[in-house]
């Protein structure tokens, strides 16, 4: 679609946006011209994604290394004339290829919920007559109008107003409506600050407003969004970039192994082709066919541990993901806070009080801060609350166990601070019924009510404080009674709240005359008494700050990334207990118009050391996410609203709101979060851990059998015996094992202290040097264990060929099943994780071991796998042999835990 060149909207004159985009002055676009803009800028609606071929897509499942290794083994196993062998192991590829697939399908549907999102109808002016329209029909240069409950169809420069306020919430971030005007406002103002523009999918909350349409399309901010989303990189998570580089790593060990054997079995004479063969055959058994499937279903249980705590995972990768995370950028309103207004403080008769309770729920109280009076004694405090609620058009509702402002959210916070006070709506309104009342108007920041009472009629006023104390000539104090007023001690009380981040409104009353039944501005312009002040704000949610000081405990970093206020961020901050740059004893908060002005290296700098970002625009939240990233920072972002989702996709794990967050970042992000509390990211931060933890041990449990198995076919080749375990009975073992016995670790408890730890670092591979160690012990020992009891088997007992290749097989199966009871912990004895805390690892070897009895007894699998029954002798040997490699690796662990108090 073609596009207006990008202008700055903001800053030009109405008759500047007039001029450009040549629109007459009332009549708007004719009919005929508005055909000739839509065909030449196309229609309002955003450019699909093009998606790339389903059947592309799940051929790119296979593009992994590992994947590679398995379709060769696959290809070398049908050419050995072993066709069960091939099916298996490309029945593993397969269905590792589908979850992949399915998975995927599932996770990019951001696009389309911002096409969803503009499908809207449009009041515009056309040929000199309002009509209704298809906003898809919308023009650069349409005149469009819009009220209270509308969504904005398009970017409009608002030209006419009254009182029109709007929630931009989801693209800006910030919790309160924002109170539009029409003059131009400075170029270099973030978008929350763009005051003359109206931005396609936000929600007019109060008034009317007329604007010229500037952006339709991919050109709107939503739009812009659109292109972040689509143009942010997939990042591979750390398990992937390990796993790759360890498949990489086996690919060569596997070459160079098989290259090996190849050559040692020529030097000894032996023929070429039948080299080739063992070659294959120590190939088949070094491939570890069951670590894929097993990841995979390692993942999916964590997937279904975290929506315990109230996490939905989209992706499985992201499990592994958040046991890795060590900086996570928070929004703040509905993540960190309430994202419910609340009347925090009172200021009346000279007094200030404190409000308990957090949000829209009406439960706490009003108390006397220290110095203060009684303030069921404070007649000031009683009309002051009392203003707040019947100076004020919205109401409190109850929806099951949820409370619920319909209304402006600034009015229900005094409508709820009036009820924990003890008033009800009922009550007052009975006992002072409003007559008239003056709506309010950014002209002049005020709304006044007027009421009759059975004295005389009263006025009470709410507003700015600038607006209400130049029309206030006295002031009460705590007895009620009026005294002059102080204008400096009142705006020094005001900056004392400012100071805390609260939001401040003043009230005030005055007497009317006794046949006064309409109200007008002139009636309120000066003699008013000053009641008081409320301070309010989106207060912290109580979990939030115990989940953000586990994960500082944790070595995590928390920052919070929000489109409000600067002071009510830093506030909040604060009190949330968020560690970063301190002013003052203040934290500091950098604003987005402070971003701009730094470079990609400088903004590292930046996004490394502060804590809290204020008035941030959506692509620099993705800027922000990107410079920590470059830090090697894993980074978890949360987000609800549409100007979270480049962020959210960007992010190594985007995590979005599950009750107010927007079809956009949920579509973006890996995980959802279904109770929009940041404690539930904490939680799953433990959930990742343990997953982690588990695949580690499942991975340090397997491959010595591969090593081992590699080994034996190595030392049979150098001794010039034939060999111990044929490749179809490796095939037996690694597909057996790893399901029946491996998989169990899948279900292994967290290990104690596992958010006292530090993240995993990013660059740390799956194996450090400690587990390549004991990977090298517990092979060996395989190797001495199989190879020596088929020599012992054959040369000690005269055993025959399969009876002592069964010996060898059973010995790897037995050793795996006792050398998975130390991995259930991979440096602390058993005792001290619970002998029986895992119930399925008993259940698994159970299953194993039965399993192998078949292999060894049933005669059609003696036919199948070339196995022969063994005496009880045989087993005696071979469970000494486990007995043996579980005091072994027991030691090495007390060693390890001696020393190194991992």
């Amino acid at each position: 679609m073609q596009t207006i060149k990008d202008k700055s909207w903001h800053s030009l004159s109405t008759d500047k946006v007039k001029e450009a985009l040549d629109v007459p002055a009332e009549k708007g676009l004719s009919s005929a011209e508005a055909a000739a803009r839509l065909e030449k800028y196309g229609r309002n609606e955003l450019t699909p994604r093009q998606q790339q071929n389903a059947f592309i897509r799940f051929l790119l499942q296979f593009h992994q290394p590992l994947i590679y290794i398995l379709l060769a083994a696959t290809v070398i196993t049908i050419f050995l004339g072993e066709y069960l062998d091939a099916v298996v192991i490309f029945a593993v590829v397969f269905i590792n290829a589908v979850i992949g697939f399915i998975q995927e399908s599932k996770a990019l549907k951001a696009i389309d919920a911002l096409s969803k999102s503009m499908a809207l109808r449009a009041q515009v002016v056309r040929d000199g007559k309002k009509a209704n329209i298809d906003a898809r029909e919308l023009v650069p240069g349409d005149i469009v109008l819009v009220q209270s409950g509308d969504k904005f169809p398009a970017d409009l420069r608002l030209v006419q107003l009254r009182d029109l306020k709007v929630d931009e919430s989801a693209l800006t971030g910030e919790s309160v409506a924002v109170e539009k005007d029409a003059k131009p406002v400075p170029e270099d103002v973030v978008i929350g600050d763009r005051f003359c523009l109206g931005f396609s999918s936000t929600l007019v909350t109060y008034g009317q407003g007329r604007g010229i349409v500037v952006g339709t399309g991919d050109n709107t901010e939503v739009g812009k969004i659109q292109k972040s989303i689509a143009g942010a990189e997939e990042l591979q998570t750390p398990l992937t970039k390990k796993i790759k580089k360890f498949s990489h790593l086996l690919l060569w060990v596997i070459l160079v192994l098989a290259a090996v054997v190849f050559g040692v079995g020529i030097m000894r004479g032996e023929s070429a082709a039948e080299m080739f063969m063992v070659a294959v055959a120590l190939a088949v058994g070094t491939i570890p066919e069951g670590l894929p499937v097993a990841v995979t279903i390692m993942l999916a249980i964590g997937v279904s541990k975290m929506a315990k705590r109230r996490a939905i995972i989209r992706k499985l990768v992201a499990v592994e993901t958040l046991g890795s995370t060590n900086v996570i950028c928070s929004d703040k309103t509905g993540t960190l806070t309430e994202n419910q207004m609340t009347v925090q403080e009172v200021y009346a008769g000279l007094n200030t009080y404190g409000v308990s309770g957090l949000g829209y729920r009406p439960e706490g109280e009003v108390t006397a801060n220290e110095g203060s009076d009684n303030p069921a004694k404070n007649k000031a405090l009683d009309l002051c609350l009392k203003a707040g609620l019947l100076c004020n058009d919205s109401t409190l509702k109850q929806h099951e166990e949820r409370w619920e402002i319909e209304g402006d959210p600034t009015e229900g916070a005094l409508v709820v601070a009036t009820r924990k006070a003890g008033f009800t709506e009922e009550a007052l309104e009975q006992e002072y019924p409003r007559l008239d009342s003056i709506p309010f108007e950014s002209e002049f920041q005020y709304m006044a009510t007027l009421h009759n009472t059975p004295r005389q009629p009263v006025i009470f006023m709410k507003g700015s404080v600038e607006a209400v104390l130049e029309r206030c000539t006295h002031m009460l104090n705590a007895d009620g009674e009026q005294e002059p007023i102080d204008k400096e001690r009142i705006s020094d009380q005001v900056n004392q709240m400012g100071g805390k981040g609260l939001r401040v409104l003043a009230f005030a009353m005055t007497d009317a005359p006794e046949d006064q039944n309409v109200i007008e501005h002139e009636s309120v312009r000066s003699g008013l008494s000053f009641l008081g002040l409320q301070g309010m704000i989106d207060p912290p949610r109580e979990e939030a700050i115990k989940a953000v000081k586990l994960c500082q405990q944790a070595g995590i970093d928390v920052k919070m990334i929000t489109g409000d206020h600067a002071v009510t961020a830093s506030t909040i901050a604060g009190q949330i207990g968020l560690k970063g740059k301190t002013e003052n004893g203040k934290l500091v908060a950098i604003t987005g118009r402070e971003l701009q002005s730094y470079d990609d290296k400088e903004l590292e700098e930046i996004a490394e050391s502060m804590a809290v970002f204020a008035r941030v625009s959506p692509d620099q939240k993705l800027r922000l996410v990107k410079s920590l990233q470059a830090r090697s920072r894993i980074v978890a972002m949360t987000g609800d609203g549409v100007n979270d989702g480049p962020a959210l996709k960007q992010a190594n794990i985007g995590i979005a709101m599950g009750i107010t967050g927007t079809d956009v970042a949920k579509d973006a992000a890996d995980m959802v979060l279904t109770d929009d509390n940041f404690s539930s990211i904490e939680g799953a931060v433990e959930e990742g851990r343990g997953v982690f933890d588990n695949l580690t041990k499942f991975i340090v449990w397997t491959l010595p059998t591969n090593l081992g198995e590699g080994l034996v076919i190595l030392a049979a080749v150098a001794l010039g015996t034939q060999l111990p375990v044929q490749p179809v009975q490796i095939l037996w073992i690694n597909m057996t094992t790893a399901v029946l016995l491996g998989l169990m670790l899948a279900f292994e408890p967290k290990e104690p202290g596992i958010m006292d730890r530090p993240p995993r670092p990013a660059e740390e591979p799956i194996l450090t040097y400690p587990l390549v160690m004991r990977t090298l012990l517990v092979g060996t020992l395989l190797l001495l264990a199989a190879f020596g009891l088929y020599i012992y088997e054959r040369r000690v007992l005269g055993a025959s060929v399969s009876e002592a290749q069964t010996v060898a097989t059973t010995v790897f199966v037995l050793l795996e099943a006792v050398y998975l009871l130390n991995c259930r912990s991979l440096v602390r004895p058993m005792q001290d994780i619970g002998y029986f805390s895992n119930k399925w690892i008993y259940f698994g070897i159970a299953a194993m071991l039965f399993f192998q009895a078949v292999f060894i007894y049933v005669p059609f699998m003696n036919l199948l796998f070339h196995s022969s029954p063994i005496g009880l002798n045989s087993w005696v040997r071979i469970l000494g042999a486990g007995a043996i490699l579980f005091a072994i690796v027991s030691v090495e662990k007390a060693i390890r835990f001696k020393y190194t108090k991992k």
